[in-house]
């Protein structure tokens, strides 16, 4: 039941469903940010939208004068009897556990491959030491490399990416931060899905490499993976005019940094892993845009092949495609 009710909770203020249109350069992309209790804001993409305190918004391209049909249909918005009179009962509804559990399963089974498969396993993982371990990260899932490499428990750099903390609101809030970013950018490659693999794959090596020479704690492994998340898609959205509060005005690509300085000022310390998600990305997109970092031609082979496992991800990725179509 406390569970039922923090997921209730966390997904009425955070759930959004995330589709892009980039199809041309007039299209629109509104964002909203929420600011979280002493964590990080959150985005989620989607061009209409409810949303809790919104705080802010993204636009991108030539924009249309479409003003007068948004008062148009914000009538729509709202339930009215045939009196003309507010429908509190209907309103009710919208809020109830049937139509918060129905959103959950609509974004979960629209949510792409890899980000389903990645944030359904951490949810088991963080059951899983919720059960077993007091509601702490499993230790047969953490980063320990002298496990790793006498017993060959080669799991553990992977698994290490799972761990968003204890279960309660501050993991659904990461889970729902990381959902958007994440499932954003698969959807952005979802014609070449293995260039988003390998996206994870280099990032993944470079922070468990980075946070071992530094001899950093492997427990926020998936914390930070967010950041390297969020500079790849601001690199992505580069030149976007992004509102921050209805105060100022920056650009997409400098939404990392604006959280790493939200990091500081709510947390009082140097954002060090924060910013090791930034230099890691940048990485990535330097060597991306370069041409240095290429996917493997049998992986490419692979996934245009004829087995079955690849006929079922292609089947999967078509179905995200129709979400860019015209």
């Amino acid at each position: 039941m406390v569970l039922r009710f923090l997921i209730a909770s966390a997904t009425c203020l955070l759930t959004a469903n995330a589709r892009i249109n980039p199809a041309s350069a007039s299209a629109k992309i509104n964002v909203r940010l929420f600011s979280a209790i002493g964590h990080r804001s959150f985005l989620s993409s989607r061009s209409k939208q409810f949303a809790l305190y919104p705080i802010g918004e993204i636009r991108g391209g030539s924009l249309n004068d479409d003003s007068d049909d948004d008062y148009e249909e914000s009538d729509e918005d709202f339930d009215f009897d045939d009196d003309g009179m507010f429908d509190f009962d209907a309103a009710e509804d919208d809020f109830g556990d049937e139509s918060t559990l129905a959103q959950i399963q609509e974004a979960y089974k629209k949510t792409p491959p890899l980000t389903k498969a990645y944030l359904t396993a951490s949810f088991g993982a963080a059951l899983l030491g919720y059960v077993t371990n007091k509601n702490d990260f499993p230790s047969i899932l953490q980063l320990d490399w002298k496990p790793t490499l006498t017993h060959l428990q080669i799991w553990r750099p992977f698994t290490a990416f799972l761990n968003f903390g204890p279960l309660g609101l501050g993991y659904l809030m990461t889970v729902h931060f990381v959902w958007t970013y994440m499932s954003t950018l698969e959807r952005l490659n979802h014609n070449t899905p293995y260039d988003f693999w390998l996206m994870m794959l280099f990032g993944s090596v470079m922070m468990v490499t980075g946070y071992t020479m530094l001899g950093l704690s492997p427990r926020f492994l998936g914390h930070n993976l967010s950041t390297f998340l969020v500079y790849v898609w601001s690199r992505y959205h580069e030149g976007l005019e992004v509102n921050m509060f209805e105060l100022f005005n920056t650009r997409a690509e400098l939404l990392p940094w604006f959280f790493l300085a939200q990091t500081f000022l709510l947390e009082g310390e140097v954002p060090i892993l924060d910013f090791l998600g930034i230099v890691f990305g940048h990485i990535y997109h330097y060597y991306k845009t370069t041409n240095v970092l290429k996917t493997p031609k049998f992986v490419i082979e692979w996934y245009n092949g004829d087995n079955k496992y690849a006929q079922i991800l292609r089947e999967k990725y078509k179905t995200i495609s129709s979400d860019f179509e015209m």
